[in-house]
């Protein structure tokens, strides 16, 4: 795969979904390098100087009073890396790491980090050669960056830690070498820079939006399958009242939902002589609350492409003035918010779908469909379980929702008295990501299962398409069967992505909103 060519500063989302989803490697474009060369001279004039200068010629935290002399340097930045290699627990999956080492580049690449073009360069050509550093997913707290995760990261530019390449975990300076490469000296601040930033933590809240966003939209396939199967109204839908409230993804799912619904038979047998006045809110508040998820998952994509372009390390390097200055750009709080609010409309999707399959299997709410929906109720319990399954499953991310950004805790000797808790915010949504498709297969299984006892009503083409694209995999529920695998099959579906897919190709075009 030809590597993207990326401007610093300008990477947009559709740059870095490719490095995530299907291996791309990137490259900056040339006109980077001049700021780079330029900042990089500025820190080996620094390195010889005698005033102080944070990080270059001192320690680093609290032993940043302690200065270190011009030989040293080099000892200073290859012990920072070693020492800083304290992560725990499993392995990163390899697409978070592609992106964090992608994510690294284009911020060193901003030529604000004093680091030389040899230090980007190994990074761009361990991505373009899949050597894919092991990184342990536990311990950071976001601030001073990620520390940790980005140390396994640069302990491999070195020749040390571990790394991943041809699908063996080798010895770091190994695992160069069969890729053809040779470990970096660093020079002055150079470790600073690499372990300085909010690269992981950025990284993996991407990939939970990614998926968050594509099941946002899935969601509204399956809640559009509810309303048919319970036979609600398509009323409340109406862009006159979404128009009214004003916020954009609002006005889309209305319009997705009743896209999704035009042409059904099943809302047309019951427009006139239905006793019901208003339906549940999990069905009729579909745009208020999917809506809502979408616009949050809008935002999080602007705070994570501006984070994606950002410089995070400390001190930076402002080469118009020659300047070197401290600051806290490393702090993750942005990243951290994000993904809390991720994580809040993720656990809200399932919360509302979640009712939505309980009131279809209700006999109390479900508008003439048998209990459970099974057809021989007492000898089969049907759905009965499926619902406890989705209930566990909403309650489990509910309990993940809870913000971490507020989470703060003093490290490092009260020198970093307030931290992000960004790792934390971001690494769940993945996991929030899984359960959250569970839920919406199992809506998928149960709302099928209502329209189709709906016969000989037949709801529309689109959503008959999304059935038909189930019914490959699933059939219709009869008497109890083991049920497992149903739900996984269902759930599989859901997390492909195939019930959008299978809308777009119904209508003709794809209906759902972009990120």
């Amino acid at each position: 795969m030809t590597a993207i060519l990326v401007t610093p500063g300008r990477v947009s989302f559709s740059e870095l979904v490719p490095v995530l989803v299907a291996g791309a490697s990137i490259e900056l474009d040339p006109s980077s390098w001049p700021a780079v060369d330029a900042a990089a001279a500025i820190v080996t004039k620094a390195a010889q100087g005698r005033e102080p200068v944070y990080g270059i010629n001192t320690g680093f935290g609290k032993l940043a009073s302690k200065r270190i002399p011009p030989e040293q340097t080099t000892a200073l930045q290859r012990n920072l890396i070693l020492s800083h290699c304290c992560g725990v627990g499993a392995p990163t999956p390899e697409p978070i790491v592609r992106l964090m080492m992608a994510l690294k580049i284009v911020s060193l690449g901003r030529g604000a980090s004093g680091v030389r073009r040899a230090i980007i360069e190994q990074l761009q050509a361990m991505l373009a050669r899949d050597v894919y550093p092991l990184v342990p997913q536990q311990g950071s707290v976001g601030a001073s960056g990620d520390l940790a995760p980005l140390a396994h990261m640069a302990a491999v530019m070195i020749g040390e830690g571990q790394a991943f390449v041809e699908g063996r975990l080798l010895p770091g300076q190994e695992a160069l070498a069969i890729a053809g490469l040779a470990p970096v000296t660093l020079g002055p601040k150079e470790g600073l820079a690499l372990i300085n930033g909010t690269q992981f933590s950025t990284a993996y809240a991407i990939a939970g939006l990614i998926r968050a966003h594509d099941l946002g939209c899935t969601a509204l396939v399956t809640g559009a399958l509810s309303v048919d199967a319970a036979m609600a109204s398509t009323a409340p839908f109406r862009p006159e009242i979404q128009a009214l409230r004003g916020h954009a993804g609002q006005i889309a799912a209305g319009a997705i939902l009743t896209e999704l619904l035009n042409g059904s038979a099943i809302r047309m047998s019951h427009l006139e002589g239905d006793e019901r006045v208003q339906d549940p809110y999990c069905l009729r508040c579909q745009p208020q609350v999917t809506g809502a998820a979408l616009d949050v998952f809008a935002q999080a994509a602007r705070t994570l492409v501006c984070e994606a372009n950002a410089v995070t390390d400390n001190p930076l390097v402002l080469v118009d003035t020659g300047e070197i200055v401290s600051g806290g750009n490393f702090h993750a709080e942005p990243v951290a918010f994000a993904a809390d609010q991720i994580a809040l409309a993720l656990s809200e999707i399932g919360a509302i779908s979640e009712r939505r399959i309980a009131t279809l299997v209700d006999p109390a709410l479900n508008f003439g469909l048998p209990p459970f929906l099974t057809p021989e109720p007492g000898l089969n319990s049907g759905f009965m379980i499926a619902e406890v399954t989705a209930a566990a499953l909403f309650a489990e991310n509910k309990q993940r929702a809870l913000p971490c950004s507020i989470d703060s805790t003093p490290t490092s000797a009260n020198q970093e008295d307030h931290v992000s808790m960004a790792a934390h915010a971001a690494r769940r949504l993945l996991d929030m990501c899984d359960n959250l498709a569970q839920i919406l297969g199992i809506e998928l299984l149960v709302a099928a299962q209502g329209i189709e006892l709906r016969a000989p009503h037949a709801t529309s083409a689109a959503l008959g398409a999304v059935i038909a694209a189930l019914r490959a995999e699933v059939p219709p529920l009869g008497t109890d069967r083991y049920m497992a695998d149903d739900i996984a099959k269902a759930g599989a579906l859901v997390a492909s992505c195939a019930l959008p897919a299978a809308v777009a190709r119904a209508l003709g075009r794809d209906p759902f909103p972009k990120l």
